[in-house]
């Protein structure tokens, strides 16, 4: 999508757009295949959240490009889809067993509605072939005919009966539908043949057939019914409005459980079904009449069949002309393209040098690297490269042109960069301050995502750096009994130390945006480094 230019301001509308477009990137992206496989699994569920361990063994299960991804690729893959809008942030109760564990299956992703929607056209184009779709013309005589019951039915002395009423329209806009795509995919894989000009007699033949039967007959049985179809909706009309609302009123679907306060909402926004509102009857309307002056559908389906015969006729123009000899070289290359598969290698190469000019290399008088003797019997095929000057190659010139560019300026992405660790440095500080300042009362707080990440690194690091001392006399089964020493770390940086003690018993809840984080026999205990301390106390949190 292209900026708006300087000075003026977006379509209010331009972020959604923009969002929702930004949900196609994964079908483009390098990494496409993986994402339309990790897309695929969750399709394949109903309002399920999967974590990373859950995508994964699916992936495994199914086989293909998403097969060989490890926790850390698809978890960068899922990071990216759900930036994208294809997926979302679930929420669900985290067992782990390692912090490992716990970071990987705490974020929990669930499909967006326009993700599956996206995901479900995608693979409608990937299964369709690519042939001919046939044109549903027994569709539009149902459509002529229920158009024509249900006007008789509305204009009768006490009107339809509403559920007979919902029927009758949801199965006249599905006939309708399914007739409307069906011409849409044919005149679509029509112009991609016409566009051809390498058609043969055959195929010529085939597609003249297509085109003066079959599309003669559509364009005949649309011209017949639309004055029909027209004249029922023509009657059915003025007693539209009235007739949705007595529909409305025995069933509104969605509409019924939402107040009028939240019907404005885009979060509560409601797809009606088709029929049901006043705008899907003036589609119908505008495809059989012209109801705007742009002309209707029909009109256009006229046109569109003109333009065929015409290039049928411009492809008919230009087989006579290839068959005189008069413009086309089609026959001359196709003999000689015979020539070139019955002969031998070396008759191949003179009917080459004959036909196009392409006589054997030349010297052009760039002598080898000095320290290279090359024999004068050795082929130029596996003989050394010599490198030529792009200048040379291109203008017969070692003359250098144009002036020395001038050094590029970085200073604007290096100030970017700068902005950035300057923004995670804060972000960083922000969080180790919440940290001290929740010290002592976890129990009562609820942690920020930075803050519960700073926490975790510095519980990894000081795990890692633990020392296991063997304390005097063992368990009831004779097993010994091990303590941790000296298992702390801290952040010069940010001032903030960690010291986990090993405590039989005591039980560390923490609560966060992510989830909660519960440890088992470990006292956590958090304060100031040496160099900032001075003279705070620390602060036990269990």
């Amino acid at each position: 999508m292209e900026a708006p230019a300087p000075g003026t301001q977006p379509e209010p509308g331009d972020d959604e757009a923009r969002r929702r477009l930004d949900a196609y990137a994964y079908l483009s992206a390098p990494e496409r295949l993986e994402h339309i496989a990790i897309m695929r699994v969750f399709c394949g569920t109903l309002l399920a959240d999967l974590a990373v361990p859950d995508v994964l063994a699916k992936l495994r299960e199914f086989g293909g490009p998403g097969a060989g991804l490890d926790a850390d690729t698809l978890t960068a893959r899922l990071e990216q889809l759900e930036r994208w809008g294809n997926l979302l942030r679930g929420s669900h109760t985290v067992k782990a067993s390692s912090i490992t564990d716990y970071q990987r299956s705490r974020a929990r992703y669930q499909l967006s509605r326009l993700g599956e929607r996206i995901q479900r056209d995608a693979d409608g184009v990937l299964a369709e072939a690519d042939a001919a779709r046939e044109v549903s013309n027994e569709l539009l005589a149902l459509v002529e005919r229920g158009l024509r019951e249900l006007a008789e039915l509305v204009t009768e002395p006490g009107g339809i009966a509403p559920q007979d009423g919902l029927e009758r329209i949801s199965t006249l806009f599905v006939q309708f539908a399914e007739f409307a795509d069906s011409i849409r995919d044919f005149y679509a894989y029509l112009g991609q043949v016409l566009a051809r000009y390498d058609l043969d007699s055959a195929e010529y033949q085939g597609f003249k057939e297509l085109l003066l039967d079959y599309v003669e007959a559509i364009t005949e049985d649309v011209a017949f019914r639309a004055p029909r179809i027209s004249a029922a909706l023509n009657r059915l009309w003025p007693h539209l409005p009235a007739l949705l609302d007595r529909l409305d009123a025995q069933a509104q679907g969605l509409l019924a459980g939402l107040s009028p306060q939240s019907e404005g909402r885009s979060e509560t926004r409601v797809q009606r079904s088709r029929g049901r509102e006043l705008a899907d009857w003036q589609g119908l309307r505008g495809w059989f009449s012209n109801t705007d002056g742009q002309g209707s559908q029909v009109d256009q389906l006229r046109d569109a069949t003109l333009r065929a015969l015409q290039s049928l006729l411009a492809n008919a123009k230009r087989m006579l002309r290839s068959a005189t000899g008069e413009m086309s070289r089609r026959r001359d290359l196709l003999r000689l393209a015979r020539w070139f598969d019955e002969a031998a290698p070396q008759d191949a190469h003179d009917i080459a040098v004959a036909a196009f000019g392409l006589y054997g290399a030349r010297h052009l008088g760039i002598p080898p690297a000095t320290d290279e003797v090359v024999p004068a019997y050795t082929s130029w095929w596996t003989g050394p490269v010599v490198e030529v000057p792009v200048a040379l190659r291109e203008r017969g010139s070692r003359a250098q042109r144009g002036r020395t560019a001038s050094a590029e300026d970085h200073s604007a992405q290096k100030e970017r960069l700068r902005e950035a660790a300057r923004e995670r440095a804060a972000a960083r500080k922000a969080a180790a301050d919440e940290l001290r300042s929740a010290s002592g009362r976890f129990d009562d707080v609820r942690l920020t995502s930075a803050a519960l990440s700073l926490l975790l690194e510095l519980l990894a690091t000081a795990l890692g750096n633990a020392q296991l001392e063997r304390r005097a006399g063992a368990d009831g089964d004779g097993t010994p009994q091990f303590g941790l020493d000296a298992a702390l770390s801290e952040d010069a940086d940010l001032g903030i130390r960690l010291t986990v003690h090993r405590t039989a018993g005591a039980r560390t809840l923490l609560h966060s945006a992510d989830g909660n984080l519960l440890l088992d026999d470990l006292e956590l205990v958090i304060g100031r480094t040496s160099a900032t301390a001075d003279g705070e106390a620390e602060v036990s949190v269990s």
